[in-house]
């Protein structure tokens, strides 16, 4: 992979993350700003915009279509025999109008004991055209790159309050291409995956009233590397730990408000940086072996060192948690008002955004949309929309029954 090439994959990895240019320092000068770097970034966008418009949370909300993102466990509680749900998200609009995520999820109830659940969903993230051109400024080609995902779940109630679920995923991240005339021969990366999730679900009685609350955990992503450069640059998949609970309580007959938090920390080791070894020569042996370790890690050695490798030590891996909190309310569960906040620390990516949203739903169809707010102005995530279109089996087959 020639020069130009290797500064392109790398700058479509840095927009898929949506990362602020502005490096951020302490007291003392030293940039401390140092995000997870992982590949396939694309993976960490919420694809639903029910979920996004309450600050990108969903691991313990109401199982819906799109649960196969946040918690697959979900499916064993849903209401409806099955569901199919399509999103839309135009990405990072205020810097491109070309780049979109779509996703593709439904499930199916299996069986007469309404307790397993069959689901799946396809994601594909393009990143829009790219045109690039040789060392003399000559146009040379038009790119279109991409990353999809395509994936199977099965979830099961274990209890009368108590499900589980796993998923497989394969992943295909296609950041390269041929150069015929230099003799470069490059191929997307692919990998596989697996997610394991459950899912706690009651109804407690407050006063008089019977409220419901649930509790969830979802590990993603859990596989394989991805390989770009005909190998030469192994990175890991962005396998995620998110745990969340959701309490939901009654306002009034027909009314409900559902209050929700999600943490989540990525389950991969933070890549050695230069700047954190000393410049002498014993130092810098010191970063290339730690490099090299890295490079050579294995996946699942990778999720245990995530939580003790941080640089900056505990500190640093609290930094590494970000929090999500919102709210649902709803009408007889057909109109939805939704409002939530994502937090990120400022030295690991600094995304801190708004949501705000609602959702009507009928027999058969349910549309929901969302809108991000980010806090920093300059943030490419400010204004992101969102769009999701669900179709409802059970309504579906009453409707036709008339």
């Amino acid at each position: 992979m020639n020069k130009t090439l290797k500064s392109f994959v790398i700058s479509i990895l840095t927009i898929a993350m949506s990362i602020p240019s502005l490096m951020a320092q302490d007291a003392t000068g030293k940039n401390e700003f140092n995000p997870v770097q992982t590949g396939v970034t694309s993976l960490n966008i919420a694809p639903d915009a029910r979920s996004a418009s309450m600050g990108d949370l969903g691991v313990a909300t109401d199982p819906d279509a799109n649960s196969q993102y946040w918690n697959p466990s979900k499916y064993a509680f849903a209401y409806s025999r099955g569901a199919v749900a399509l999103s839309y998200t135009p990405w990072l609009r205020k810097l491109v109008n070309d780049i979109f995520l779509a996703n593709l999820a439904g499930y199916w109830k299996l069986g007469s004991g309404d307790n397993q659940a069959l689901s799946a969903s396809l994601r594909y993230f393009s990143l829009g055209e790219v045109n690039t051109s040789d060392q003399s400024g000559v146009a040379t080609q038009s790119l279109n790159p991409y990353e999809m995902a395509v994936d199977l779940g099965y979830s099961r109630k274990l209890s009368e309050k108590f499900s589980m679920g796993v998923a497989f995923r394969y992943i295909y991240s296609d950041l390269g291409f041929s150069d015929s005339y230099a003799g470069d021969q490059t191929s997307g990366a692919s990998a596989f995956a697996a997610d394991i999730s459950g899912f706690y679900n009651t109804y407690p009685i407050i006063g008089r009233n019977e409220c419901q609350w649930s509790w969830g955990w979802n590990i993603s992503n859990i596989g394989s590397k991805v390989s770009y450069n005909n190998g030469e640059d192994p990175a890991f998949l962005p396998t995620n730990l998110r745990l969340g609970t959701t309490f939901t309580f009654p306002l009034a007959d027909y009314h409900n408000l559902a209050l929700s938090l999600d943490l989540n920390k990525l389950l991969v080791p933070t890549k050695p940086r230069e700047s954190d070894f000393s410049e002498d020569t014993e130092g810098q042996q010191a970063y290339l072996d730690a490099l090299e370790d890295w490079e050579n890690m294995s996946s699942i050695s990778g999720i245990f060192k995530s939580f003790t490798d941080a640089p900056g030590g505990f500190k640093e891996e609290l930094r590494e948690i970000t929090y999500s909190i919102g709210a649902e309310y709803n009408y007889n569960q057909q109109f939805f008002l939704r409002a939530g906040y994502f937090y990120e620390n400022e030295f690991k990516g600094n995304r801190q955004y708004f949501g705000l949203g609602a959702g009507f739903a009928l027999n058969v169809l349910k549309l929901d949309a969302s809108y991000m707010l980010a806090t920093a102005q300059t943030s490419p995530l400010d204004q992101t929309l969102r769009f999701t279109l669900t179709f409802d089996m059970d309504g579906l087959k009453e409707l036709m029954g008339k």
